[in-house]
């Protein structure tokens, strides 16, 4: 599990299988003002990687993170800048791109090869340089030629696309464009 405040945890998927409680069973003890980003399953070997909204990475091993019990917090994968957030959380995979889309409609692709393995708690590496035209991160997620995405506008414009006519660059560049917005709209 990750949060937007950097917070990640990890507990073996047993413990899920207890008699549910209509109002459902604690998977994390949340601190004051984080919430959940994502969750997902590691298989051991694998590298975590974080994403936060000012357009910092970190990757690091999966077993950086003891296995922890379900009403429990978790421990600290990510460093933040003041006012930067945690946007995305997912499983590092060499054989795959991270996709990154700015607030503006700017995007890349970038090989997950790129993102160098470090420990658990740094501020992580640059992974799209943002300027103030382009904005803040809206979103990060792992693709593979073949894939297609939706991104959508706050006014409600939604475009889909294949992932490879989205520019596949390195981890300081920009981006190109991939959605064209309207006055006052954001990804």
């Amino acid at each position: 599990l990750a949060t937007r405040k950097g917070i990640v945890k990890k507990t073996e998927f047993a413990q899920y299988n207890t008699p549910l409680k209509s109002e459902g069973i604690i998977a994390v003890n949340l601190r004051e003002g984080d919430e959940l980003v994502d969750a997902f399953l590691t298989h051991g070997e694998d590298d975590v990687l974080l994403v936060s909204r000012k357009g910092q990475a970190i990757r690091f091993p999966n077993d950086a993170v003891r296995p922890m019990g379900r009403v429990t917090g978790g421990v600290i994968g990510m460093k933040l800048r003041s006012g930067d957030e945690v946007i995305a959380a997912m499983i590092a995979d060499d054989t795959a791109d991270l996709l990154v889309v700015t607030e503006n409609g700017y995007g890349k692709r970038t090989r997950m090869s790129e993102y160098p393995r470090k420990g658990r708690g740094g501020m992580g590496v640059q992974t799209v340089k943002l300027t103030e035209a382009r904005g803040k991160l809206a979103g990060a997620m792992p693709v593979r030629e073949g894939y297609q995405v939706m991104l959508i506008s706050t006014g409600g414009t939604v475009i889909r696309m294949p992932v490879e006519d989205v520019k596949r660059l390195g981890r300081s560049t920009q981006g190109v464009i991939v959605m064209r917005l309207r006055e006052g709209e954001r990804v």
